[in-house]
């Protein structure tokens, strides 16, 4: 089992993120995962930097820690040719540390080009089908173009790339999507403890790492974790066809209003009891999932990752993942 702490960009501001990663390679976490956001969820999240610039300030200030995209949309907002380049420089720069974790995208993000962001579930899957299929051509060298039903290439090359692409974790939250992940990607990526997931990605042929976010609070009482969790991160109680298709922070701090505390506690393991940590990611173990986010929501990172290493680190590493 490999653990990752989540770089969440909607709170912290560039230099906060990179000190954070920092941190973690140092308290022994595998590897860090950021979201590639232009909004926050909510306005008083108050951030969300860049981070592909985040990324590669991390791959400068550490040596041993993998660094994620958890994740990118290579469909709207960015073409797939930026995505391609922009990986492999990541690659370059991370010595072979970096994951490229995607999805197909939500609203909030993908609307602000002005191009429009479909309606459709499928189209979006479909999009990202032809989105991965030109960063695999683009990897393979050489000047490439592609004509799909929504994207198109045209002469275009990455001149610097690593010895050995990137893996690639396709982010899934029904079976069609995990269906993509077995024949386009390396690996997945879900935010729930789905079994059925899982096992559609393997019966597609999927053998890759299996990525999953589990949503904790840390804070020296239960009460403090959630109300931290839910100033910040109700919206993830809204579920994903509300998180795929609301437009702005303030659509969701409306869709979100009448969560309660109750609420965060069904969802989030809140407070300082390592067992309830421990038994929040045994989930995803079960469901076969067996590289574990920590995605942390409370109000004192530092606190939480020096909880992380006292009480936590053994213990989520002798989770074994399910198949």
């Amino acid at each position: 089992m490999q653990i990752g702490y989540k770089l969440a960009a909607e709170g912290y501001g560039p230099e906060e993120l990179v000190r954070q990663a920092v941190l973690a390679e140092r308290s022994g976490f595998d590897f860090v995962e950021i979201s590639d956001h232009y909004h926050p969820w909510l306005d008083n999240q108050g951030h969300s930097p860049f981070a592909w610039s985040v990324l590669g300030a991390i791959a400068a200030r550490t040596e041993r820690i993998g660094l994620a995209t958890g994740v990118t949309c290579p469909t709207v907002r960015y073409h797939p040719a930026i995505i391609a380049q922009a990986a492999a420089t990541l690659a370059l720069l991370s010595d072979g540390r970096f994951v490229l974790g995607v999805g197909s995208g939500e609203r909030l993000n993908e609307h602000v080009t002005g191009r429009g962001f479909p309606d459709s579930v499928h189209v979006r899957q479909e999009m990202l089908r032809e989105a991965l299929e030109i960063i695999r051509l683009l990897w393979r060298g050489g000047y490439r173009s592609y004509d799909g039903k929504y994207l198109r290439l045209e002469d275009a090359r990455v001149f610097d790339l690593p010895a050995t692409p990137p893996l690639i974790a396709v982010a899934a939250g029904g079976e069609d999507a995990a269906e993509i992940a077995a024949a386009l990607g390396d690996g997945l990526f879900a935010t729930e403890p789905r079994a059925d997931i899982v096992q559609r990605y393997r019966d597609s042929g999927g053998a890759g790492p299996r990525y999953a976010e589990v949503p904790v609070s840390w804070a020296e009482d239960t009460h403090t974790a959630a109300q931290a969790a839910l100033d910040t991160s109700r919206w993830a109680l809204t579920g994903w066809k509300v998180m795929s298709e609301l437009p702005n922070p303030v659509n969701f701090a409306a869709a979100s209003r009448t969560v309660r505390e109750e609420d965060i506690l069904g969802q989030f393991a809140c407070g300082n009891d390592p067992d309830r940590f421990v038994e929040a990611a045994k989930q995803y173990a079960d469901a076969g999932y067996d590289r574990l986010v920590m995605q942390n929501a409370g109000p004192d990172p530092d606190g939480f990752v020096d909880f992380y290493q006292r009480e936590l680190d053994g213990r989520l590493r002798e989770l074994t993942p399910r198949g």
